[in-house]
């Protein structure tokens, strides 16, 4: 499977998931945080489509703690 098709796979596994439990926020920003982390697994030697959106999902929910941690201490 090419590099490509990886990442397209990974996105999409994490997307759909994040999107059907409701967990999914605004579009640029959510596909930011996950491809941020594909790419950063990917630098690591990691190709498995299903660990790389795993751990995108992982991601993008630390992101959503620590923005609403955020959130909450000056809110």
């Amino acid at each position: 499977m090419s590099i490509r098709c990886t990442v397209e796979s990974a996105f999409f596994i994490a997307w759909s998931f994040l999107e059907k439990s409701g967990e999914l926020g605004p579009p640029d920003v959510s596909a930011d945080i996950i491809l941020d982390a594909i790419e950063a697994q990917l630098r690591t030697g990691e190709r498995r489509p299903l660990m790389l959106a795993n751990r995108a999902i992982d991601a993008y929910r630390r992101a959503n703690r620590q923005s609403a941690a955020r959130e909450a201490r000056l809110g």
